[in-house]
C-alpha cells in the first residue's frame, strides 16, 4: 500500500529538500520511488539517507508539490537529515538498495529510527481532496490545465463542504498555480 508522506533529503551542501511522495512502508523497510530527474533522487544517491515524515498538515503537501518551500525542521538523530517540525511521526531511513535505470528510481531503505511528535488526528474528506489536488498539480504538463481545473471544481466543492481554513487556503494556492500554467 502506498502512503502519502513528505520526504526530506539533504543535498551535498546540507540544504534540505521537502517533497510530497507516496512510499511503501513495510516491516523495517521503506521503498521510495522518486523520478530520476528529481532533487529527491539526486539527494538519495548523494547522501544515502532520508526522513519520511507523516503529517496531517495538507498545506505542507500543497506547497511542497509545486514549489520549494522551507518548513521548520530539526536534525534527525540517527541519520544526516531533517525532520519536519509539523510531522506527526517520522522514519529516519538509510538506503540499502538502489535501482535507477527506469524513469522512476527505486530506493529500498532500512528504517533506522522511528519517532512520534504528536497524535495523528486523521484526514477528513477535505484533507484527502487537497492531497489529490496536489498530486494533480504535479501532473499539469501531462494532463493539461483544463482537465485539472475541471477536477478541481469537484475537489473545491468537497473542501467547501468539509474543510477549514487550512484546507481552503491550500486549495486556493493550488488552484492559482494551475491557472497560471499554459493552456
Amino acid at each position: 500500500m502506498i502512503i502519502e508522506t513528505i520526504v526530506t533529503t539533504l543535498n551535498e551542501a546540507g540544504e534540505a529538500n521537502v517533497a510530497p511522495m507516496g512510499v511503501t512502508i513495510g516491516e523495517g523497510v521503506i521503498v521510495i520511488r522518486p523520478y530520476t530527474d528529481s532533487a529527491t533522487c539526486r539527494n538519495l544517491i548523494a547522501t544515502g539517507v532520508a526522513v519520511v515524515n507523516l503529517t496531517d498538515s495538507v498545506r505542507v503537501f500543497a506547497e511542497s508539490a509545486i514549489s520549494h518551500p522551507q518548513f521548520p525542521t530539526f536534525p534527525a538523530e540517527s541519520v544526516q537529515g531533517r525532520v519536519l517540525t509539523d510531522a506527526c511521526s517520522y522514519y529516519e531511513c538509510s538506503v540499502i538498495d538502489t535501482e535507477t535505470t527506469t524513469p522512476r528510481a527505486t530506493f529500498r531503505c532500512a528504517i533506522v529510527k522511528k519517532g512520534v511528535l504528536r497524535e495523528f488526528v486523521g484526514f477528513n474528506r477535505a484533507k484527502n481532496a487537497i492531497i489529490e489536488a496536489a498530486i494533480l498539480a504535479t501532473r499539469v504538463r501531462l494532463l493539461g490545465t483544463e482537465s485539472i481545473l475541471q477536477e478541481y471544481r469537484r475537489l473545491a466543492d468537497v473542501v467547501r463542504k468539509t474543510g477549514g481554513e487550512q484546507e481552503t487556503s491550500a486549495m486556493q494556492y493550488l488552484q492559482e498555480y494551475v491557472e497560471r500554467q499554459p493552456r
